[in-house]
C-alpha cells in the first residue's frame, strides 16, 4: 500500500466536523433515494471509509447489518458517537481500505461515499480487487465520486474513465452526475455508480 493515508486521522484531530466537506450530519441525499427505490436491497453491508457514520446510520434504521470502516481512529471515534446517540447497532472498524480483512463473498453492499476518489493510483487495481472479493455474487457496489467538472485534477473523473476502471469488474446498473453543496458550504460535482458483480 503506498504511504499517504495517514493524513487522514491528523484531519479529523485537527479540524472539526462540521468543518470538513464530506460529513453533511446525516445521511447522503442520493443514497436515501437509491435505498427508498430499491435499488439497494437489505442485507449484510459495508461502509467504506464511514466517516462520523451518518449513512451507517440511516442504513441500520433502515434494517441493513452495517459493518462499518475507517482508517482514522478519530473518525472510527466519532462514528461510535453517532450509534450510540442514534441508539442503532453499527460493527465498527478500524482498519486499511486498501487490504479489506473480511472473507470473500460476505457482504451484499458495499457503499462508498468519497473513497475510491482518495485511493492514490498505485492501490486502485488492488482497491478494486478488494471491493470485488467482498462482495456476494450479484452484490452491489454503490461509489461516489469527484467528477471532472470540479476541474483537473488526479482524483477527478469523466464517465469514460470510471468505465474504463470498473468495467472489467463490475457491470454497470446506473450512473448518474449531480452537484452537492456539501458540509462546508462548497459546491462540488460527483458521480454516482451503481456496479453489480
Amino acid at each position: 500500500m503506498t504511504s499517504g493515508y495517514a493524513k487522514w486521522d491528523k484531519i479529523y484531530h485537527e479540524y472539526p466536523l462540521k468543518s470538513l466537506g464530506w460529513e453533511l450530519g446525516r445521511a447522503r441525499p442520493i443514497l436515501i433515494e437509491f435505498v427508498k427505490k430499491g435499488l439497494i436491497k437489505k442485507g449484510k453491508m459495508l461502509d467504506i471509509c464511514c466517516g462520523a457514520g451518518t449513512n451507517s446510520v440511516y442504513l441500520a434504521k433502515n434494517s441493513f447489518s452495517v459493518y462499518a470502516a475507517d482508517i482514522s481512529p478519530k473518525a472510527i471515534q466519532y462514528a461510535k458517537e453517532t450509534a450510540r446517540r442514534e441508539k442503532v447497532k453499527i460493527n465498527l472498524l478500524l482498519q486499511s481500505f486498501i487490504n479489506l480483512s473480511f472473507s470473500n463473498e460476505i457482504f451484499d453492499f458495499v457503499f462508498d461515499m468519497g473513497c475510491f476518489h482518495h485511493v492514490q493510483i498505485p492501490d486502485r487495481a488492488a482497491f478494486i480487487k478488494g471491493i470485488r472479493l467482498v462482495l456476494k455474487k450479484n452484490g452491489i457496489y454503490m461509489i461516489t465520486c469527484f467528477s471532472h467538472k470540479n476541474g483537473s485534477s488526479w482524483n477527478h473523473f469523466t464517465k469514460i474513465q470510471l468505465k474504463q476502471m470498473f468495467s472489467g469488474y463490475f457491470k454497470f446498473i446506473k450512473i448518474r452526475h449531480y452537484s452537492s453543496i456539501e458540509g462546508d458550504g462548497i459546491k462540488r460535482f460527483f458521480y454516482t455508480v451503481l456496479l453489480k458483480k
